[in-house]
């Protein structure tokens, strides 16, 4: 096995200079206030007065803003200067590399709308300083599967329910039966249980069977397929605290990589000083077996 080649001396007084700024509490800090004091501009901006008196100072403050972010990106990609893949193996850092080089794309600065949906996308990186909030993304994002899933169910339902409201009840009340689009958007406000009071009163003056219509459907669109959904999501939650747990275990991204260069080095050393000692200094039982082979 070779030993890896370690990073050069400057890179790594760097990214150890780098890495202490970044990993300080007070950095993290001052960098999540600085998103909130973003989207807080972003809000003023919304006001077409207080917006035009105050353009210079806004504009201003977004500039010191974007000059924070961009020190932050650079200490954060010198705090890798002696491993650069562990940099891009980091999501949120490909996250917030991109939002923050974005803003200085000629194409995406002459797009107003563009620019200020990206400098939105500022407010979600303080799910990298938020623990929670970050285990709350990871696992929106890995219960999009059964989502998926749960709404083309929950789509097979709302048709089916749809086509016989349609049958039952497209002649007395074409106003929410009248066609099947009407009946799924119908159905799919009565999801929540707002209005089923009226609507199972104007059913039952149609017919008393309705009674079973609306109860089935209540029963199985608003209890059985939303515990479904709540369940995948509890699901996906679990799973995504399982995985902040183990990478709060796991070592740091090339730190066995930095082990071994300090093996290597040692090894290194220790060879250079053997090298230098001098004949004599064999020790005492190599002389005596030395000895016993001559006789």
């Amino acid at each position: 096995m070779t030993d890896p080649r370690p990073a050069g001396r400057g890179r790594m007084k760097l990214a150890a200079r780098c890495r202490v700024a970044t990993e300080a509490p007070a950095f993290g800090m001052v960098v999540f206030c600085a998103i909130l004091f973003n989207a807080a501009l972003m809000g003023v901006e919304t006001y077409s007065g207080l917006a035009a008196e105050y353009r210079l100072v806004l504009q201003g403050a977004e500039n010191c803003c974007l000059a924070l972010f961009t020190l932050e990106m650079l200490l954060r990609v010198g705090a890798c200067a002696d491993r650069p893949k562990a940099f891009f193996r980091d999501p949120w850092n490909l996250f917030d590399l991109a939002v923050v080089a974005s803003a200085f794309v000629p194409l995406v600065r002459e797009n107003t709308t563009l620019l200020r949906l990206l400098r939105l996308a500022r407010v979600l990186r303080t799910a990298r300083f938020l623990p929670h909030l970050r285990i709350l993304l990871v696992a929106v994002g890995r219960s999009l599967p059964g989502t998926a899933s749960f709404l083309f169910v929950g789509a097979l339902v709302l048709y089916v329910y749809a086509m016989i409201g349609w049958v039952c009840f497209a002649r007395s009340d074409p106003g929410h039966y009248g066609s099947v689009g009407r009946a799924m958007l119908t159905l799919f406000l009565l999801t929540t249980l707002d209005g089923l009071t009226d609507a199972v009163r104007a059913g039952l003056q149609i017919s008393r069977l309705s009674i079973i219509y609306y109860a089935s459907y209540a029963l199985l669109a608003s209890f059985v397929l939303v515990n479904v959904l709540i369940g995948v999501v509890l699901n996906s939650l679990d799973e995504a605290r399982e995985m902040e747990d183990e990478a709060k275990r796991a070592p740091a991204p090339g730190a066995e990589p930095d082990v071994r260069a300090r093996i290597a080095t040692a090894r290194r050393a220790l060879d250079e000083i053997e090298a230098s000692l001098p004949p004599t200094a064999d020790r005492p039982e190599r002389r005596l077996e030395a000895s016993h082979s001559g006789t």
